[in-house]
């Protein structure tokens, strides 16, 4: 038994090995949430209205410092689909604009980009890249050669959902602003998996979750916008910022900090998960994403040899996320009620939790599995013991 499962709440004898679907909060970080909340109704007023911009602020600061961003242009959103919806309609976008996507994307933020180009005229740009196959010069390659004097905006992942490909960011990010083309990188898995560097990375936007590798509760999660960028952004939910001014305060914070009555407890508590996750492991944060990753290639080895394949993609375009095609599944539509049969048999027959997912759609599929502290070899060693039974 891995001793530092102790520190998580997951139920007893599951091999739970998806974590880069909604993460998993530590105990220590869903106390400090809970004592958060204890003093938030103990005097909602005070929390509320008095004390809560202030620790905003703290709690910005320290994620800021963890980023290597300009706290002054780093706001809370619930998620990385509300971050990328934020930029989006934000923006204003024309017939004749292109919006340039790979096929990768996450579908929900897919979906937004469609929304906002079919609003305005725009269209949507699709940049096919090859899973398996993948190499990261022929990546930088395709999403460059699809941009032209007529693209606005590129949605980028930095680590792709369904594949769980590692893409080369940096490059890309910077050949394109070379060309006067903003970047919207949805870098939903990213904290914690991988070491950021906002400033210096320099996209015009770039929204993140906490909920997942930095393992915060549900709920927290950032976007930040370079300073050029800041003034036309706004939030979803336009409320009093939008013409209230605290002395000191910039336009951007005062929106953003209040959208109305909800629930800051998640974000707040980031620092504590900053802080906790830092101490399992020698290292530090550097540890805990060195143990990850080498977790993560043990697995993809172990579930390419269990199913007769090649790996994907290079070593290199991998964190702690990574992703294995299966043999296709029913011919026709998608899974009925969203999930493959072969998810549903090894977690009710085999106490296995792992997605199994149509990509790029059916019958063909993947299976992607997480590496986090409380994950272990043997735990990929049984679901490479039961993808053999069932698929040979």
């Amino acid at each position: 038994m891995n001793p530092l499962a102790e520190h998580w709440t997951l139920e007893p004898g599951l091999d739970f090995l998806n974590h880069g679907s909604f993460g998993a909060c530590p105990r220590p970080v869903l106390d400090e949430q809970r004592r958060l909340r204890e003093e938030l109704e103990r005097q909602p007023v005070e929390f509320m209205v008095r004390r809560l911009p202030e620790l905003l602020d703290a709690a910005r600061a320290r994620l800021a410092a963890f980023l290597h961003a300009d706290a002054d242009g780093l706001v809370a959103v619930p998620n990385a689909t509300t971050g990328v919806n934020t930029v989006l309609r934000s923006l204003e976008f024309a017939a004749g604009d292109e919006l340039l996507v790979t096929d990768h994307a996450y579908n929900a933020c897919r979906n937004a980009l469609d929304f906002v180009a079919g609003r305005g005229g725009a269209r949507v740009v699709v940049v096919q890249l090859r899973f398996p196959g993948a190499d990261p010069d022929e990546i930088r390659r395709r999403i460059l050669a699809a941009a032209t004097d007529r693209t606005r905006l590129v949605l980028i992942d930095h680590v792709t959902s369904p594949t769980g490909m590692v893409l080369p960011l940096d490059e890309i990010v910077t050949a394109l602003a070379g060309r006067g083309i903003d970047a919207l990188v949805d870098g939903a898995h990213a904290p914690g998996m991988l070491p950021l560097d906002l400033e210096r990375l320099g996209a015009a936007y770039y929204t993140g979750n906490c909920h997942k590798w930095l393992c915060a509760p549900k709920g927290a999660a950032f976007l930040w916008v370079r300073a050029d960028r800041r003034e036309a952004v706004r939030p979803l939910t336009i409320s009093h910022g939008a013409n209230t001014r605290r002395p000191g305060r910039s336009r951007f914070h005062d929106e953003f900090d209040w959208t109305g009555t909800d629930d800051p407890t998640a974000f707040l508590s980031v620092p504590v998960a900053l802080e906790f996750m830092a101490s399992l492991v020698p290292g530090g944060w550097e540890g805990v994403r060195r143990r990850n990753r080498a977790l993560a290639l043990q697995a993809r080895s172990l579930l390419s040899e269990a199913l007769g394949i090649d790996p994907p993609c290079p070593e290199s375009m991998v964190g702690s996320l990574t992703a294995v095609p299966l043999p296709d599944g029913a011919a026709g539509e998608d899974p009925p009620e969203g999930e493959d049969p072969l998810q549903r048999i090894l977690l009710r027959r085999h106490r296995i939790e792992v997605p199994v997912m149509c990509w790029p759609r059916a019958p063909r599929r993947v299976i992607r599995v997480a590496a986090q502290l409380y994950n272990e070899r043997a735990q990929y060693e049984r679901l490479a013991a039961a993808l053999r039974r069932l698929l040979h």
